[in-house]
């Protein structure tokens, strides 16, 4: 398989974004009367639900039912606020890219490949990021940016890569993925996309079994990846030669629609394990 087109999520993938948003969670919340705190063991848990305001409502059902009622119908409004403040605290610079992915971004541009974004976080979210860490205008180097909020279904539903799919006008099969979460992973399976998975600060315990390969970032030539499973081995940075070359008559591992947890593996990974990625 050669693929034409090069699909990244955002957070966690092309930058360690998650302790922002959890900050402007926090700094959100007072100006709603709320004495709520997420804190690191919390905000963990309220990742493996995709989308700002699913996760205010998880943490109301599962921590907070008695403000159930009170916040019920301003969920919206929040994250709004949220949004905003995150926009506002990023525009502050100092926002960089994991290793190798502006390099990778760069590659693939220069070799043709087309380059979109599928993301569950909202679309002033991915603009102020690529700004900060690409430069003024950055979204324009990306063909396609499907969002959660333009989609019915979040993450590991396969919605959102289904539409970038479409807006791409291509074939699963002539696409790869980079994600960095198991529902992301799953997400972009689903939608029948070879995916890449990069971990990150918080996913790097959860079970990527069913990526092309798993490697703790892209790296860079003087920077090398760590190598956890599948393709990769051996190699210290992704190029566009080496994506093409693992991907080209490579099989992936089969996702199960129904595979439910993404924290099966709850060890740190082996540097050395394989994943059946014959």
């Amino acid at each position: 398989m050669m693929f034409q087109a090069l699909i990244f999520d955002v957070d966690g993938t092309l930058a360690e974004t998650e302790e922002a948003h959890r900050r402007a969670f926090n700094e959100t919340f007072g100006g709603f009367g709320l004495d709520w705190h997420w804190d690191r063991a919390v905000y963990a848990e309220l990742l493996t639900v995709t989308g700002g305001k699913e996760r205010i409502r998880h943490f109301v059902n599962r921590y907070r039912p008695k403000d159930a009622e009170r916040v019920r119908d301003i969920v919206g409004q929040i994250h709004e606020e949220k949004t905003a403040r995150y926009v506002r605290n990023m525009g502050g610079g100092g926002v960089r890219l994991r290793p190798g992915v502006g390099r990778l971004i760069r590659e693939a541009a220069d070799a043709g490949v087309r380059l979109a974004i599928a993301t569950t976080t909202s679309l002033p979210n991915v603009k102020i990021l690529l700004d900060e860490a690409l430069g003024t205008g950055a979204t324009g180097l990306f063909e396609v940016i499907a969002a959660g909020d333009m989609v019915a279904a979040k993450k590991p539903a396969p919605d959102v890569y289904l539409l970038a799919l479409e807006k791409l006008g291509l074939p699963a099969r002539d696409c790869l993925a980079i994600e960095d979460s198991y529902n992301g992973m799953m997400a972009a399976r689903r939608a029948g996309i070879t995916t890449l998975a990069t971990t990150s600060d918080y996913t790097r315990y959860e079970d990527l079994r069913y990526a092309l390969g798993v490697l703790s970032d892209l790296g860079e030539p003087d920077a090398p990846f760590l190598h956890f499973s599948g393709v990769g081995a051996g190699e210290s940075h992704v190029t566009m030669d080496l994506l093409q070359r693992w991907c080209h008559g490579r099989e992936m591992p089969e996702a199960s629609p129904n595979t439910a947890s993404p924290h099966s593996i709850t060890s740190k990974p082996d540097p050395v394990c394989n994943f059946g990625t014959s």
